[in-house]
């Protein structure tokens, strides 16, 4: 099975995480893959490399890192030609020869372009062939200010990637570009992406998977998902989170693995509702992976009602460290308060009399993990490793 993480590039300036903690977790032992998140897609549509927007080069190959931040112990001089992450993936692999390691584009503030990548023959060769000499090939731009960059400084670090586009053909953020011919157009994405990463191989002896983030919800996968997406994919993702969260004051659980009959939201979603949707467009069980959280969405001001706080009306979203009604596993493991679990519906939450947190711990990902046995799916995946503990704790529960 399958034992996939998310690293997001922006972890290393507030959150002080870097991947030297996915390997003095233990994380790196246990994970068979590991996803960097994001690259970034220009107005067209193409892999780009910048500090705009939502690009973060520094992050990716320009920050030096200091010995303790290093994975191997040693620190970044000024003038090497690749530091930051992208020198610590490096660094990473070496440590353990096992890991695959894959660059994710997209993600919920990220797919802006994803439409404009997929419209035209033009557009997705153009994608295709710059994600080919990005991350593959590894030539980046030396830009403005930094000596970091250069032909081939990041060849060898990526083995796959991961589409997250959230959502084709339908409404994610609302500054996404969206057309109602994206399910077709992204199956030609990627499609033509697998075309050029197979010449890639030919050329290389490299071979290269690829991924996708998957919704959930029927409706969206009707929307935007062909089942011939699956013909160019390795895997693909479920997901299994946000069937419920800050945008409705009603609590209810983030992340369920199934709907319970008496769930007063309008989709009623689940995880099992998400797998079951692949299956019955005739996805075979092994080309899909299951999808968790590292992170709970909370309420404040909940009364206890007949269910300790959940299915209740809020007064209002909960505060978190970084974001309202968004907490890390590994604060709300500490956090005070009485902790009910359905074990039928497989779902946790935490309610203290005022506030109420849905979230997954060790437990319900072994649930998950047993489920996922099960059904034969291909293994899980956790955004985001972060959001883990100091032990690995949601990455070890992951293999059951």
């Amino acid at each position: 099975m399958r034992i996939i993480g998310y690293f997001p590039q922006w972890g290393i300036y507030d959150r002080h995480y870097f991947l030297r903690d996915v390997h003095s977790s233990g994380q790196a032992a246990k994970l068979t893959h590991l996803t960097y998140a994001f690259g970034e897609l220009d107005e067209k549509g193409v892999c780009v490399m910048t500090d705009e927007a939502t690009g973060d080069a520094w992050a990716d190959y320009q920050c030096r890192f200091s010995t303790a931040q290093s994975v191997d112990g040693r620190g970044d001089s000024y003038e090497q030609p690749l530091a930051g992450n992208f020198n610590q993936l490096r660094k990473l692999k070496k440590r353990h020869r096992h890991l695959k390691v894959g660059i994710s584009f997209g993600g919920w503030n990220a797919s802006r372009y994803f439409s404009n990548a997929a419209r035209t023959p033009a557009s997705r060769a153009a994608f295709a062939s710059s994600l080919v000499s990005l991350y593959f090939d590894g030539n980046l731009p030396i830009l403005p200010g930094e000596p970091q960059g250069g032909p081939g400084v990041a060849a060898g670090i990526f083995d796959y990637v991961d589409f997250d586009w959230e959502w084709p053909g339908s409404p994610g953020h609302e500054h996404n570009v969206v057309r109602a011919e994206d399910r077709r157009n992204y199956t030609l994405l990627v499609a033509e992406t697998r075309r050029q990463l197979d010449a890639f191989t030919a050329r290389t002896g490299r071979p290269v998977e690829i991924s996708a983030y998957l919704p959930a919800d029927p409706e969206r996968a009707a929307a935007g998902i062909e089942p011939e997406l699956f013909d160019y994919l390795d895997f693909g993702i479920v997901q299994g989170y946000d069937f419920n969260g800050d945008w409705d004051l009603t609590t209810n659980h983030a992340s369920q693995l199934y709907t319970p009959p008496d769930d007063p939201s309008p989709r009623k979603l689940s995880l099992d509702v998400g797998v079951v949707t692949y299956l019955e467009m005739g996805v075979p069980p092994e080309k899909l992976v299951i999808s968790v959280p590292g992170f709970g969405r909370g309420w404040r001001g909940v009364p206890r009602g007949r269910r300790n706080g959940l299915y209740q009306r809020a007064r209002e979203v909960a505060p978190g460290t970084w974001e309202p009604g968004d907490e890390d596993y590994k604060t709300l493991a500490r956090r005070p308060g009485r902790r009910f679990r359905d074990r039928e519906y497989g779902a946790l939450w935490l309610y203290d009399g005022n506030e109420f947190w849905s979230y997954d711990d060790p437990e319900i990902i072994r649930m998950k993990a047993a489920y996922a046995k099960d059904l034969g799916l291909g293994g899980l995946s956790l955004w985001s490793l972060d959001n883990d503990d100091s032990r690995g704790s949601l990455v070890r529960a992951m293999h059951g």
